[in-house]
């Protein structure tokens, strides 16, 4: 078989790679959405929420910079053309010197902040401080237990990685699935039995992040590519990654730190509102990370392997990205903004997690639903560049959208707070308007380049785009008025009405898009 055949056959197998990938991070996310259940039950949106949401979203952000983040997006590029260049012992020696230059760096981080977690949290959770010690002394508490967890998830992206560029995509998606496992454990069984339940859940993201380094070890070994770690800041190898893994930690993880930024001027908004943010947060990162980070991840190695061979494929593969997200982030999105509540209601009113916390949760997921297409849309956009190794140009973008939202935050957050007490919802719109800039200055980059060229039938896709939406948006509308109020109903017809919702819009959106002419056969790469 010709290369161009094989090529061509990789490429009709991104669908399948894309639907195991996005099977196995549903389990995973299914098992979040347990998982955040029982905090909001354990938790409510109280002093111990926002401590724990803020400790752990600190090495949690970080995380998306050193492991599948900007290092991913900098080492796969980079594997993949050592592995379709050279040797296997090439291929070796970059992981072993890309392993110990990444652990140790990792190592200094955890001891330094471990060490200095006051400062840390002072500097990410400054209206703790000003309003509240007691929260800022346990929120640094907390700290120090989380944050040795970015070395170790940081280490089992870097064996993520491998996997992927050897197209082993379903151990790599799956893992995430025992840090749910291991913190449902913990807020379930173990919290119960402390006097301060949230430190059960702090041991268990540390305890969970072992577990997920541990689990892909059997697979690395049987590749022969375990690594080895060895420290040599002058290779190579290991110069190149780092720089393009510099500007692609800002550029990656962009919409990352403007929800960082969003934590630090959400402590010095009313109590909760760290929590609120949390929650709306999760609902919308269900169909971002099942199928956004999915596609992304499975079109990088196959990008990068084109561009290295020159492909004339590249623009298909993308193409074709951008059509799957699409077909699943428009309907998310309109579905989440009406459907906020009950589903709000559903997942969390239980135990500590009052009503007026599901309104509130309710206002700032509906404005990070609004930026969910864009936040789809950036993880494939910038998967054209990072598999160029192309990593300037998305900083150059990240910082524009990054001022943006600040400047927004401002414009938005002061009137809503001191107007009507939503200065949460605020920095959630922030963040969703700034992403939209930035979806469309990388793609606007592509097509400049001429390194995307859209192919024919796209007028066609989105009229019938257009029309399935419509009628999904009026199916919910019609289908929600029958219904009963979801705060006066018992949990299982809380989830019974639910479903049927869910039923409803799925049902009308696909059946409008098959009455339209979309098929099966026109998902796949041609």
């Amino acid at each position: 078989m010709s290369d161009t055949s094989v090529e061509t056959a990789k490429r009709r197998g991104l669908l399948r790679s894309g639907a195991v990938v996005a099977s196995m991070t549903m389990m995973s996310r299914v098992l979040g959405l347990v998982r955040d259940i029982l905090f909001a039950r354990f938790l409510g949106a109280g002093d111990s929420a926002d401590a724990f949401f803020l400790a752990f979203k600190i090495p949690n952000f970080l995380r998306r910079l050193f492991a599948e983040g900007a290092f991913s997006q900098a080492f796969v590029p980079v594997l993949s053309e050592y592995r379709e260049r050279g040797s296997l012992a090439a291929v070796r020696h970059l992981i072993d010197h890309v392993a110990g230059c990444l652990g140790l760096s990792l190592l200094g981080l955890t001891v330094l902040v471990v060490i200095a977690s006051p400062v840390f949290t002072a500097i990410f959770g400054l209206g703790f401080l000003l309003q509240s010690p007691e929260k800022f002394a346990l929120t640094t508490d907390l700290l120090r237990i989380t944050f040795p967890y970015l070395l170790l998830i940081s280490l089992t992206g870097l064996a993520g990685a491998i996997l992927n560029s050897y197209d082993q995509f379903a151990v790599p998606s799956i893992t995430p699935v025992f840090l749910n496992i291991v913190l449902i454990i913990s807020a379930a069984v173990v919290s119960p039995m402390l006097q301060q339940p949230v430190y059960a859940l702090a041991w268990g993201v540390l305890i969970a992040g072992a577990v997920q380094l541990l689990f892909q070890v059997p697979f690395l070994l049987r590749l022969g590519l375990l690594p080895h770690p060895k420290v040599d800041w002058q290779d190579e190898s290991v110069k190149k990654v780092l720089r393009l893994m510099a500007p692609a930690m800002f550029g990656v993880s962009v919409s990352q730190i403007n929800l960082l930024l969003d934590s630090m001027i959400a402590t010095q908004l009313p109590n909760g509102s760290v929590s609120w943010l949390f929650f709306s947060d999760r609902l919308t990162e269900l169909p971002l990370g099942v199928f956004g980070v999915g596609i992304a991840t499975v079109i990088l190695p196959s990008l990068s392997r084109q561009h290295t061979r020159g492909d004339d494929g590249y623009s298909q593969t993308m193409g074709w990205a951008l059509r799957m997200v699409l077909l699943i982030a428009v309907p998310a999105s309109c579905a989440l903004v009406i459907l906020a509540e009950p589903l709000l209601f559903t997942l969390f009113q239980y135990g500590e997690f009052k009503a007026d916390d599901i309104y509130m949760a309710s206002y700032s997921l509906k404005a990070y639903a609004l930026g969910l297409i864009a936040f789809m849309l950036i993880k494939v956009l910038a998967s054209g560049y990072y598999s160029r190794q192309d990593t300037k140009t998305p900083v150059k973008i990240g910082i524009t959208a990054m001022v943006v939202n600040m400047l927004l935050n401002l414009l938005f957050v002061v009137p809503l707070h001191f107007i009507w007490q939503l200065g949460h919802v605020g920095l959630a719109l922030a963040t969703a308007c700034s992403a939209f800039l930035n979806a469309g200055l990388l793609l606007r980059g592509l097509l400049r380049q001429g390194v995307y060229q859209p192919g024919p039938g796209w007028r066609r896709f989105g009229v019938q785009l257009l029309l399935a939406n419509l009628a999904m948006v009026a199916a919910l509308i019609a289908t929600m008025a029958v219904l009963d109020a979801f705060p006066m109903l018992s949990w299982w017809r809380r989830t019974l009405q639910v479903g049927l919702l869910c039923g409803a819009g799925l049902l009308t959106y696909s059946a409008v898009l098959f009455a339209v002419g979309l098929r099966f056969r026109h998902l796949k790469v041609h």
